[in-house]
C-alpha cells in the first residue's frame, strides 16, 4: 500500500541553536542566505531557494539547545495542498497521531507526525487559500 501524496521537494531545514545571533550572521554574512524573517520568538528564517508550487525552500534556526546530540529540529518536505487532507487521513488510519499548524505570515500550513525514532516529520505546503501578510 502507497501513501496517497507524493513528495515533491524538500522545504524546510530546521537546526536548533544555542546563540541565534551567531548562527543568523553565520548563514546570512558567510553562506549568503537572505533572511526571509528576521528572528521572532526564537526563530529565524532564510530563503534557500523558490521551490515547489509556491512554498520556498528555507533553512530556519531556532533558538534552544539541541536534543541529545543532534541539532536537527524537523525534517519538511513538500507535498501538493490538496493532498494534506489525504496525508492527515493515512496518518490516522496509521496510528502516528498526526497534527496541523498554519502559518499565515507565510502562507504555509503543515502537517507534522513524529517518525520511530521521535523526529519531528512536516509534510508542508502552500496554501493558495491564504496570503501571505
Amino acid at each position: 500500500m502507497s501513501p496517497p501524496f507524493a513528495i515533491r521537494d524538500l522545504g524546510e531545514v530546521a537546526l536548533r541553536c544555542r546563540d541565534l545571533d551567531v548562527m543568523l550572521a553565520f548563514y546570512r554574512d558567510m553562506i549568503g542566505l537572505p533572511v526571509l524573517r528576521p528572528p521572532v520568538d526564537g526563530i529565524a528564517f532564510f530563503k534557500i531557494c523558490q521551490g515547489h508550487a509556491g512554498h520556498k525552500t528555507v533553512l530556519a534556526l531556532f533558538e534552544g539547545a539541541p536534543h541529545g546530540t543532534s541539532s536537527l529540529h524537523h525534517l519538511a518536505l513538500n507535498i501538493a495542498y490538496g493532498e494534506q487532507e489525504a496525508a492527515l487521513a493515512w496518518f490516522d488510519e496509521h496510528g502516528l497521531a498526526p497534527r496541523v499548524q498554519c502559518f499565515p505570515w507565510i502562507g504555509w500550513r503543515g502537517v507534522f507526525v513524529s517518525d520511530p525514532e521521535g523526529n519531528t516529520v512536516e509534510l508542508v505546503a502552500y496554501d493558495p487559500n491564504r496570503s501571505p501578510g
